[in-house]
């Protein structure tokens, strides 16, 4: 009887140190939660009470104005923003879903496709300021010019490895008896990977492009390299073009109120679109799977 007495009361007590693990484990998933929802919270209240304000039809329609003129807008970093994000994703995205593809379809165990996930490792961790240097070296050098496709060509080298991992992932994740039962019914493999697989996977590869979209949309750093700027509104990637990113960048340092409440108005902008795309992202992704 007493063994068993103190065999309940060890039992007991283990218990009770679980439970107390347990509670202070939650107790600091739970601190560090509400300390990074604090600073997200405080980001977003700064960003529309200074950004807000600076919003107005001309915002929209006019180009940056000069360092101590009144008025102007983000009429053409706008443009150039669209533009360099429109072409980088649509270089990108078909890059990253075929090789996506490639890895998941075919490379479980082949050599070349171990490096292409170490490679594309590399780049997912690679800072972007590093990836526009790159591309100076490739392009603005040899062309003795800063230009938009430079820059759309550095966002493209952002958006593939996202695509690339996202893309391998959720083809990863569809069960395999799908690929069987395709395989029995005498369809070949770019079929099954066209219709089946692809369309299995859908929802997710889509979650990944916006992903990428939201990433590349306020990146600076590589832009610094290759498009550069242009206080003017032109339509040329031929030629540097501006980018809210940059007009942030540069008006957010300068002395003079106006350039500072049209940098904060481009900062949310930025944003508000980032925080969209990433709530579509997810709420397409709930949705669909």
């Amino acid at each position: 009887m007493s063994s068993l007495t103190s065999l309940s009361a060890s039992q007991m007590s283990m218990h009770q140190r679980r439970k107390r693990v347990n509670r202070f484990a939650l107790t600091l998933a739970f601190g560090a939660m509400a300390f990074g929802v604090f600073w997200l919270v405080w980001i977003l209240l700064e960003t529309i009470r200074l950004g807000a304000g600076g919003l107005n039809f001309a915002l929209f329609t006019e180009s940056t104005p000069a360092a101590m003129s009144d008025g102007g807008g983000l009429a053409n970093a706008l443009y150039g923003s669209l533009v360099m994000v429109l072409v980088a994703t649509l270089i990108g995205t078909p890059i990253g879903i075929f090789s996506g593809v490639y890895l998941a379809e075919y490379g479980q165990k082949n050599r070349l496709a171990g490096v292409t996930r170490f490679i594309n490792d590399i780049l997912l961790s690679a800072p972007s300021i590093v990836i526009g240097l790159f591309v100076y070296e490739l392009i603005v050098v040899p062309t003795h010019a800063f230009s938009g496709w430079a820059g759309s060509v550095a966002l493209a080298l952002i958006v593939i490895p996202v695509v690339i991992r996202t893309t391998e992932n959720m083809l990863n994740l569809v069960p395999h008896s799908l690929r069987e039962a395709a395989y029995a019914l005498g369809t070949p493999k770019w079929r099954v990977i066209s219709s089946v697989t692809l369309t299995a996977a859908r929802s997710g590869v889509i979650t990944g492009i916006l992903l990428a979209i939201a990433r590349i949309a306020g990146e600076t750093a590589p832009l610094l390299f290759t498009a550069l700027s242009n206080q003017f509104f032109t339509t040329s990637l031929s030629k540097p073009i501006s980018s809210v990113p940059m007009v942030i960048f540069n008006f957010a340092m300068q002395p003079y109120p106006n350039l500072q409440r049209i940098a904060w108005a481009g900062v949310f902008l930025i944003t508000m679109g980032v925080l969209v795309l990433n709530i579509a992202a997810r709420v397409f992704f709930r949705n669909r799977n």
